[in-house]
């Protein structure tokens, strides 16, 4: 199954980032992440086997339970790989010097955990993010991300990580669909 392990920001942060892009989506043919969507991945999994779901599960136990719970919100934004052809739009979070090290300890624990289970880890260079779109072709986002650089969105406290399996093609308008496997507590 194709999983990942991530922070999943509280409905009320992920409705009112939607409601502030609501009204602006009509200018841009962009493929919208829906709220329910929105997420900041730690570590991608790919493929993981039924077998390896308990053990996986004890070591993110374990890993989310030596970091920190956490306040942020959701701020400001930007582009991958680019703003001059940008594939993904993507809002940041509010993280001073000690939540941004708890963060990046977070996702190396949650792939320190993937790997030593014996699944295989994504190894692209952590970048703590929130995909709000992505585009078909490279297109030019600056005036995009100026609005997302606009935004702050109400605080939340990071308390749980999240397993999750995705089901591509499988949500609304060929989206993925996403089902939690289990929520793990910081301390």
């Amino acid at each position: 199954m194709r999983c990942f392990v991530a922070v999943v920001p509280p409905p009320e942060a992920t409705e009112h980032l939607d409601e502030f892009l609501d009204v602006r989506r009509a200018a841009a043919p962009f493929r919208w992440t829906l709220p329910e969507q929105v997420h900041v991945t730690l570590a991608f999994l790919g493929q993981v086997s039924d077998h390896h779901l308990d053990e996986l599960a004890e070591r993110l136990t374990r890993a989310a339970a030596r970091r920190r719970r956490f306040e942020t919100r959701i701020t400001g934004g930007g582009a991958f790989p680019h703003v001059a052809g940008a594939r993904v739009l993507w809002a940041g979070l509010e993280l001073d010097e000690a939540t941004r090290l708890e963060l990046r300890r977070l996702a190396e624990g949650s792939r320190a955990a993937a790997t030593r289970t014996g699944i295989e880890v994504d190894g692209q260079r952590f970048r703590p993010h929130l995909t709000v779109a992505r585009m078909g072709r490279p297109v030019g986002v600056t005036s995009w991300v100026g609005v997302l650089e606009s935004y702050a969105g109400p605080a939340w406290p990071v308390e749980t990580i999240t397993l999750l399996q995705s089901h591509l093609g499988q949500g609304p308008g060929g989206r993925p669909r996403y089902d939690v496997l289990g929520e793990f507590p910081l301390e």
